[in-house]
């Protein structure tokens, strides 16, 4: 026997003895899609769009002390970092709590358990982060209120530069302290420099080397000179008085404040303490506007984000698609209803054969 060829026209006939009983579901099903379709309120959606920057180069330090730029190229680890801080709970709950969502879900009181999770559940469907194929990340979110969804994606934006940023505060913190850490040290360590700079010239007599060493060179030649005329001209008396002046100006015990032996003593201790003092002195300069910079930054605040598109209300619904709803619900009720009658025919078919026989 050959087997049964099955085609769409031949259900035109089981079609056509049924056809008030599948015009009847049509037409309810279109019924109650009309009804449901307008029942149903507006979603509006609001969109925001923004680049992660790298947290190295939005580093307030960095960029005051090094001057670095701002990179503006998502990078895969900022975009999944991130993604991942908009979807964590502790962002939800802040943004739940500063819009009382509770009350516009109408799902209960805070601090519930059931109506945490209907709250977050609720705030999770209509919030969506993706990253498009021009590499930043799209911020949705879905309300009834057009006003509200674009303040809620704005505000989202916020707190996830706003957490983000914390990423980098402890650490902006700790280099501060070794920022101030090291000017204090600086400062006690020129101070200190300074003063023994002070004692040492007060001990060796020392308070301009070029000025001293020509006075001293000249003092010296010319007593020299007197000495030799005085020994020449046999005038004991004045030779005398000259050599203890030569001595004064010879020897660190003559009684002289400024002399060779303690000019020669002192003048490399005096260099040294010099160039110190001096070295300590630009350091410090150096570390007290690093310490100013770091402060200044960190009590400033750089976007981590670079704002594309702000959020803002739709000018027009996002769904319900209504006509949608009720074409796809007439059609799917007309499929149904003519499987549903296909199958009652092909089960009369099976069962008349047994019957007749019986």
């Amino acid at each position: 026997m050959s087997e049964p060829v099955y085609s769409l026209l031949g259900l035109w006939p089981i079609v056509n003895r049924w056809k008030k009983l599948v015009l009847a579901a049509v037409v309810l099903a279109a019924v109650v899609s009309i009804v449901v379709a307008l029942l149903l309120p507006n979603i509006y959606k609001s969109t925001a769009v923004f680049i992660p920057t790298n947290p190295q180069t939005t580093d307030p330090d960095r960029i005051a002390t090094e001057g670095s730029r701002l990179e503006l190229n998502g990078r895969t680890e900022d975009l999944d970092r991130v993604i991942t801080i908009g979807e964590s709970q502790p962002v939800a709950d802040l943004v739940i709590k500063r819009f009382d969502l509770y009350k516009h879900y109408k799902t209960g009181q805070p601090g519930d358990d059931a109506a945490d999770d209907a709250t977050l559940r609720e705030f999770g469907s209509n919030l969506s982060i993706v990253h498009n194929e021009r590499d930043a990340i799209e911020l949705t979110f879905l309300d009834r209120d057009k006003k509200l969804a674009a303040d809620i994606a704005n505000a989202m934006v916020e707190a996830i530069d706003s957490v983000n940023q914390q990423l980098t505060l402890e650490n902006r913190r700790n280099v501060l302290g070794i920022y101030e850490q090291r000017f204090q040290f600086l400062n006690t360590e020129f101070e200190r420099s300074r003063q023994l700079l002070i004692q040492a010239r007060k001990r060796y007599g020392i308070y301009g080397l070029e000025q001293q060493s020509r006075y001293l060179g000249r003092e010296i030649v010319e007593v020299e000179s007197k000495l030799h005329q005085a020994e020449g001209e046999g005038n004991s008396g004045k030779a005398a008085g000259l050599r203890r002046a030569l001595r004064g100006l010879l020897r660190a015990d003559g009684g002289n404040v400024m002399n060779l032996e303690a000019y020669t003593m002192g003048v490399d201790s005096l260099n040294l303490l010099a160039s110190r003092t001096t070295d300590l002195q630009n350091r410090l300069v150096k570390a007290r506007g690093d310490y100013e910079t770091a402060d200044v930054s960190l009590k400033g605040k750089i976007s981590s984000l670079y704002i594309v598109q702000k959020a803002y209300p739709a000018t027009k619904k996002s769904k319900p698609i209504r006509w949608l709803i009720v074409v796809g619900s007439v059609f799917l009720t007309l499929a149904l209803s003519i499987v549903v009658i296909t199958l009652l025919e092909l089960w009369r078919r099976t069962t008349r054969p047994r019957v007749a026989r019986a």
